[in-house]
């Protein structure tokens, strides 16, 4: 049975109670099978489970959908008993902040937290990685289950805990996808028929750039055959998010909005290698 617990103390006492090498799998709520994938992968790699659901402030900017981000407790907690979470943490906003945000002490992302999503969202990273480390902190876990769809987030606990000699084991889990290939996210919910139609842009164009020697180019011409998508980036990285390599392996992200709801998504390319197949 799944034990739920709202505030810190209680976390406490639930995770003492817990056997063996322990699993965290952070989450925003709203879980869907790309959250199962890492339920399941945490079960895999430990003994015992704790899913954490908390819509972080710290992580949205006042234009961004804070106040309208779905939240379905009932069905995570559902979710997460099927999958044999042994615990769910679920706390307020004022259990994890309780002196307010205001001069919060947090934990700066540095350089690599100033491109890509961290130059389209200023300061979204130091609010990921400032509540990952309490989460960590509060968790006291072995491992860690991060999806790699947030392929930016990763990269940036994994430097955290590196940096900061947590000493904790962070686990990437390749993308779910949807049927029709978009990768699975909370936000999909919002979108309209037209506005999906025109998101399938983004798994094409991921297609495209698999296939390809030039990946950035053939990712580009595919955004950009799709006027009703909003293309925020595309880029190509080396595998660490470092300067694109130009010959190997490497990584392209995208980010881009249909209507009012952004998508992000990435995958594993070569640069000037057309014998790559899909590494997913």
């Amino acid at each position: 049975m799944t034990i739920l617990v709202h505030t810190k103390a209680d976390l406490a006492k639930a995770r003492a109670g817990l056997p063996g090498r322990v699993a965290v799998v952070p989450t925003m709520g709203a879980l869907h099978d790309g959250h199962r994938a890492l339920l399941r992968r945490a079960k895999e790699i430990a003994d015992a489970v704790v899913v954490t659901v908390f819509v972080n402030p710290l992580q949205f900017r006042p234009n961004e959908d804070l106040d309208t981000y779905p939240r379905s407790l009932d069905a995570d907690l559902a979710m997460c008993e099927a999958e044999g979470a042994d615990v769910v943490f679920a706390p307020s906003v004022n259990e994890m902040y309780p002196d307010g945000r205001e001069g919060l002490t947090s934990v700066h992302a540095g350089p690599l937290g100033e491109v890509l999503e961290g130059a389209s969202r200023p300061g979204f990273f130091t609010g990921v990685l400032t509540v990952v480390a309490k989460l960590f902190h509060l968790t006291r876990p072995d491992a860690a289950c991060f999806g790699e769809k947030d392929f930016q987030q990763l990269a940036m606990v994994r430097r955290m805990v590196a940096d900061l000699d947590l000493g904790i084991a962070v686990e990437g889990v390749p993308t779910v996808r949807e049927s029709d290939g978009l990768a699975r996210s909370s936000r999909n919910v919002f979108l309209s028929e037209a506005e999906r139609a025109a998101a399938l842009a983004i798994p094409a164009a991921i297609g495209a750039a698999q296939a390809s020697p030039d990946p950035l180019a053939a990712a580009r011409r595919i955004l950009g055959a799709e006027p009703a998508l909003d293309v925020d980036y595309v880029a190509v990285r080396a595998p660490d998010l470092g300067e694109a390599p130009a010959a190997g392996p490497a990584r392209l992200l995208i980010a881009a909005r249909a209507g009012t709801t952004r998508l992000i998504d990435n995958a594993p390319v070569v640069v000037g290698d057309t014998a790559i197949g899909d590494a997913r």
